[in-house]
């Protein structure tokens, strides 16, 4: 698909210089994909002892995308390991799950794979002074000693460019229980043994991640991987791309045992079958809940 946009743009100060969050927050309610883009000095992000002060232009592919009280917009990188320039890839087998927020708020959970003995428990950790990096402004830290650290920071790049791809259309909706409320299953399954690319956007999923009584409206969209269309029975399954699961916030932050991530299949039945991993221990745990879905396609 084609026609990538930018609809919010930021400046090293994180203002607004294009755009709009509006804008951002309905196009990503239509189903759209995103991408950020920065700018950074590869002296000043990368590497603070090189000599190369060249500018390097990122684009980030953000394929979990949470849209918070239907006005706040937080991705989450999925399948990013972490990048080495000279190396390849980071010392330690991980995973590098950056999330980004429409007001330029970063943040970044590191699930170590590489099964070493963690040293320490869950918790607030020391905050480092990185003063080697001027433009970089660590806000916390959680679980340093773990298998699973975190941290919420701001990165002053020269500008945030927030991309969307609006090339989708919802073509079904229902609610916890399965029931249509708008659109039509045929028209999913159609569209889907055409070979359209299914995304579902997910309400309240992230839930019980929240203590009682404190959980945000919320949607995630999860793009299709595998896709079933059960002729009798009418049920549409997807085996969705891995995801990351945090509590909603706004900002969207990682904490201790505020995140997990892992893999799910949703059902047109309202059924969410959940593979998610506990980032501690990196054991799989199953469950299976209900919630109300919206359905898009490729246009």
């Amino acid at each position: 698909m084609a026609g990538w946009t930018c609809e919010l743009e930021l400046d090293e100060a994180r203002e607004t210089v294009a755009g709009s969050a509006a804008a951002l927050g309905a196009a990503i309610g239509r189903g759209a994909d995103l991408r950020v883009g920065t700018v950074f000095r590869f002296d000043e992000h990368i590497d603070t002892s090189s000599a190369n002060a060249e500018r390097v232009r990122e684009i980030m592919d953000f394929r979990v995308v949470y849209l918070m009280e239907e006005r706040w917009v937080a991705g989450i990188q999925n399948l990013r390991m972490p990048v080495s320039f000279e190396q390849g890839f980071g010392p330690r087998a991980s995973m590098s799950f950056f999330l980004y927020n429409q007001d330029g708020h970063q943040a970044i959970a590191r699930p170590f794979l590489d099964g070493q003995r963690a040293a320490g428990e869950p918790g607030p950790s020391a905050v480092k002074s990185h003063a080697d990096m001027p433009k970089y402004r660590q806000l916390d830290s959680w679980d340093a000693d773990t298998n699973a650290p975190s941290s919420n920071f701001i990165y002053e790049f020269d500008s945030f460019r927030f991309l969307v791809c609006d090339q989708w259309q919802q073509v079904y909706a229902h609610d916890a229980d399965g029931a249509t409320t708008e659109g039509s299953l045929d028209a999913l399954a159609a569209a889907a043994v055409e070979g359209r690319e299914v995304k579902v956007a997910i309400a309240g999923f992230c839930d019980d991640l929240a203590a009682a009584g404190e959980a945000l409206a919320h949607e995630v969209f999860a793009h299709g991987g595998s896709c079933y269309y059960f002729t009798e029975s009418r049920i549409f399954i997807t085996a969705a791309q891995p995801l990351i699961r945090v509590r909603p916030g706004i900002p969207l932050r990682y904490e201790s045992r505020g995140w997990d991530f892992g893999w799910i299949k949703p059902q047109s039945d309202g059924i969410v079958h959940r593979w998610l991993v506990d980032p501690y221990t990196l054991k799989f745990h199953r469950s299976r809940s209900r919630h109300a879905m919206r359905w898009f396609v490729g246009k």
